[in-house]
C-alpha cells in the first residue's frame, strides 16, 4: 500500500512533532565566515499556476531558456512543468509510466548520452520509514512542445542500513554520481550511487558524508561546478569547493550561511544557469500565494 503524504498543515504537525527542537538545536552549523556575494532582498515573483502549490524541487531549463522546471511530491500526478523565471506559468508534461510515491527533489545535469541533457527526478521521500527501496527517475531534457516524455529510465537503490527519509540530491556532471541528502536523522546523511548504475536491477549506495545539520529539503550545484549548497527549512548552507575536489570532499568543509527569507515550507533551490544568482520556491503551506525568490549575486 502506498502511503500518501499528509497536506501542508499535517507536514508541518509531523515536522513539529520529529524533531523541532532537534532542529533547533542542529541547524546551528558552526561558521566562522559570513557569507557575502549575494543580494540579502532576493526579487519576488507569484506563481500564477494555483495548481503548483506542492513544489518540492526545482531546476534551471537549457533546453528552454528563461524557464525553470518544478516537480510536485507525494498525492500528485506524475508530471513535470514548466514556469518562467517571472512566475507566469508554462505548461505540464506527463510522465505516463511512472508513479510519483514521494518526489522531493529534480536535477538537470549529464547523462549516458553524450551533450544531452537530463533531468533527475528524486524518488526518495518517506516520512514514515516504511519503505524498503527508492528511486531516482532519468529522462532525457524534453522540449516545451512535448505533452509526454515516454521513455524514463527508473534507477531504483536501497541504503544499506535501512530506510531513510531523504529530500535532496545532486548529480555531478563529470562523474554523473549521484548524491543522496537525508533529512530527519540528527545530522543529514549523505549517500551515493557510483556511475555506472543499472536502470534494470537494484542500487546499493553507500554513506559517504554527514552534514553538521539536519533537515535538508533541498541541494544543488553552481553551473561552475565550485560551490554546493544545501537547503533546510530555516537557513541555505554554502559549501565552496576547489579546483580538483571532489563534491564529498567539498561537503566535509565548514560551510557558510546564505541570505534567506524563510518561506512557509521552503523545499527547493537551483542556481541560475547564467551563474548569476539562485531561485527559492515553497510549497504553498498556509500561505496566500507561491513565490518565487531570486537571489543575485552582487
Amino acid at each position: 500500500m502506498v502511503i500518501k503524504r499528509c497536506p501542508a498543515l499535517c507536514d508541518a504537525r509531523y515536522l513539529w512533532l520529529l524533531g523541532f527542537m532537534g532542529l533547533i538545536a542542529c541547524n546551528q552549523a558552526k561558521s566562522s565566515q559570513k557569507a557575502t556575494g549575494f543580494e540579502k532582498k532576493p526579487q519576488e515573483y507569484t506563481l500564477t499556476n494555483a495548481r503548483l502549490n506542492e513544489v518540492s524541487g526545482i531546476a534551471d531549463s537549457k533546453a528552454n531558456p528563461g524557464y525553470l522546471w518544478v516537480q510536485q511530491d507525494s498525492g500528485n500526478p506524475p508530471e513535470i512543468a514548466l514556469v518562467k523565471k517571472d512566475g507566469t506559468d508554462g505548461k505540464s508534461i506527463r510522465l505516463p509510466h511512472v508513479i510519483n510515491r514521494d518526489w522531493e527533489d529534480i536535477v538537470l545535469s549529464s547523462g549516458p548520452k553524450p551533450a544531452t541533457n537530463y533531468l533527475y527526478i528524486a524518488e526518495t521521500g518517506d516520512n514514515l520509514l516504511v519503505y524498503a527501496d527508492y528511486a531516482i527517475y532519468r529522462l532525457e531534457e524534453p522540449l516545451a512542445a512535448a505533452d509526454t516524455v515516454q521513455q524514463v529510465d527508473r534507477i531504483a537503490f536501497f541504503y544499506p542500513d535501512g530506510s531513510h527519509n531523504a529530500e535532496a540530491i545532486l548529480v555531478d556532471p563529470a562523474t554523473k554520481d549521484i548524491y543522496i541528502i537525508t533529512k530527519t536523522e540528527i545530522r543529514s546523511k549523505v549517500f551515493r550511487m557510483k556511475y555506472p548504475y543499472s536502470t534494470t536491477h537494484m542500487n546499493r549506495v553507500e554513506e559517504v558524508a554527514t552534514l553538521g545539520f539536519n533537515y535538508a529539503v533541498s541541494a544543488a550545484l553552481s553551473p561552475g561546478g565550485n560551490e554546493i549548497v544545501v537547503k533546510t527549512y530555516d537557513a541555505i548552507y554554502q559549501y565552496h569547493r576547489s579546483a580538483g575536489e571532489t563534491i564529498v570532499q567539498a561537503l566535509h568543509k565548514e560551510p557558510v550561511k546564505l541570505p534567506y527569507v524563510q518561506e512557509p515550507q521552503g523545499e527547493a533551490i537551483v542556481f541560475d544557469n547564467s551563474d548569476s544568482g539562485y531561485f527559492t520556491l515553497s510549497e504553498k503551506a498556509l500561505a496566500s500565494k507561491v513565490k518565487i525568490y531570486f537571489y543575485k549575486r552582487n
